[in-house]
């Protein structure tokens, strides 16, 4: 049986290594005999392989190779198949290091092959391995997407990641770190969310836990001026496309008003 790659200790961005961080570990697959016969279980083993091939790839600072490894060693693996258990722990261990650019507060899926193997049932130790592996795997994959610039992509693969492990350090923190540099109103909200996850997971003597109550404190002033600057510039949109219908009556969006009606609303009036 495959053993997990052991955590990179680089410099800048790093990749996860260890699926099992902060949790039981997911050795006990059942007896030697079930292992060995169980075609997810060499699967897992081909991912855990591929995700190795990636670190190395990633230590050699070669992003896009690193990423191509990644989603191979995903495309290994069964689908998800189920909403996965509630958080319970923080887990650090084996987790990816920040990158360049991201806080050293420590920070799609890709399709696989559908499995009709009952050895890979939804509960069984095997299926949870690979929901590790799997939230690893797209962790290693975001921090190839920072590295490349990529924070959209980085934000979209850090949530396979917490789908698969909603307790997942590592990637609530890179979500939030690329959500404040993407800076619009609906990413730093994200942001803010996830901070608020980190606040409630991590434990209260960790020095993470002042960071992302400052994290937080930032992000307030941030997300109102994005809300007034994007809802501003809503209404200028809508006012064009106003004034483009109005004007072929004469009109403008300036002939109508809103104004106090003094009951808690407003009433729309209309002048020349």
């Amino acid at each position: 049986m495959s053993q997990p790659p052991q955590e990179l200790p680089t410099p800048g961005e790093t990749i996860d290594s260890d699926p099992t961080s902060g949790r039981e570990q997911g050795g006990n697959l059942g007896s030697d005999e079930d292992v060995q016969s169980s075609p997810i279980q060499a699967r897992l083993g081909e991912a855990e392989e591929l995700k190795q091939e990636g670190n190395d790839l990633f230590r050699l600072n070669k992003w896009n190779e690193a990423l191509q490894s990644y989603r191979n060693g995903l495309a290994r693996l069964p689908k998800r198949r189920h909403p996965p258990a509630p958080p319970a722990t923080a887990h650090e261990e084996g987790d990816p290091p920040p990158a360049e650019g991201e806080s050293s507060r420590t920070p799609t899926e890709v399709d696989s092959p559908p499995t009709s193997d009952a050895s890979a049932d939804v509960d069984s130790p095997l299926e949870r391995s690979c929901a590790k592996t799997r939230s690893v795997l797209n962790a290693n994959i975001a921090a190839c997407h920072v590295k490349l610039g990529e924070n959209e992509n980085a934000v979209k693969a850090c949530t396979e990641a917490l789908q698969d492990d909603p307790s997942y350090i590592r990637a609530l923190q890179r979500r939030a770190q690329c959500n404040e540099k993407i800076g619009s109103w609906s990413a730093l909200s994200s942001a803010k969310e996830d901070y608020t996850t980190l606040v409630t997971l991590l434990p209260p003597s960790s020095n993470q836990v002042a960071e992302a109550k400052r994290s937080l404190r930032l992000l307030e002033p941030r997300i109102e001026e994005a809300q007034k600057r994007e809802v501003g510039e809503m209404v200028d949109k809508l006012k064009g496309l106003g004034n483009g219908i109005l004007g072929q009556f004469g009109l403008s969006t300036e002939n109508f008003k809103f104004e106090p009606n003094g009951q808690g609303g407003y009433s729309l009036n209309f002048s020349r």
